[in-house]
């Protein structure tokens, strides 16, 4: 459906899906855990954690990069509302080397970038190598970020890449590994396996992150 939306209805649809994330925004508390606070850097996620962008401090120096789809139009406006930046390359076969020359010079320039590391068709949960290529050229680390939450109104939507999403109250962590260094000389593929294994390594100690915050009562004081 998104995708027979032109022009106004474009804008429409992006306002009211921005006004219902802003009431979602009251019910969803996020807590970092082992940012490194790299700057600049490339926070890197999975598809199906974009969300988690909301939990990122400084977003008025954060590039995102969303793509040139229709529901890259929405996705971009509601972005942008929210107080953050987006890349953008053309429609086409050259929008990539755009928006791979617009990030380096970002990051070159002391801002930071997030990019979906499996998107924007997946297969969802590898790694492609866009990523290590920009961190390589920019000479920037590669930071990355888990999404998770224990509670039931965290939910999963029928997609490719399984998109979570919090729903009413919601206490959730963004949870960093250690940064990803992409030497000049260095082998990219060898870098892209280690990201990966970072974020399958993020998964899995995401459970017990996310009792030690619960733990110690972080939610509570802040409510």
């Amino acid at each position: 459906m998104v995708r027979l939306l032109k022009g106004k209805s474009i804008n429409k649809v992006s306002h009211l899906v921005f006004r219902v994330l802003k009431i979602q925004e009251l019910f969803t508390r996020i807590i970092e855990v082992n940012n490194p606070d790299k700057m600049p850097c490339i926070y890197a996620m999975w598809h199906a954690h974009q969300f988690c962008i909301h939990g990122i401090n400084n977003r008025e120096k954060l590039h995102v990069l969303v793509s040139r789809s229709r529901d890259g139009e929405i996705i971009a406006d509601v972005v942008e509302r929210w107080g953050f930046k987006t890349v953008r390359g053309s429609k086409g076969k050259k929008g990539a080397v755009e928006a791979t020359m617009q990030m380096i010079s970002i990051l070159k320039s002391g801002e930071n970038c997030a990019m979906m590391v499996d998107g924007p068709k997946g297969p969802a949960k590898v790694v492609k190598d866009g990523v290590i290529k920009i961190a390589k050229m920019a000479g920037v680390p590669i930071v990355p970020v888990y999404w998770y939450s224990k509670n039931f109104t965290f939910a999963k939507f029928p997609s490719w890449d399984e998109m979570r999403c919090p729903i009413l109250g919601t206490n959730l962590i963004n949870l960093y590994g250690e940064p990803v260094y992409v030497p000049q000389d260095g082998d990219e593929e060898e870098a892209r396996l280690k990201l990966q294994q970072s974020l399958e390594e993020l998964e899995k100690k995401a459970p017990e992150a996310f009792d030690e915050v619960y733990k110690f009562g972080v939610w509570k004081r802040q409510k």
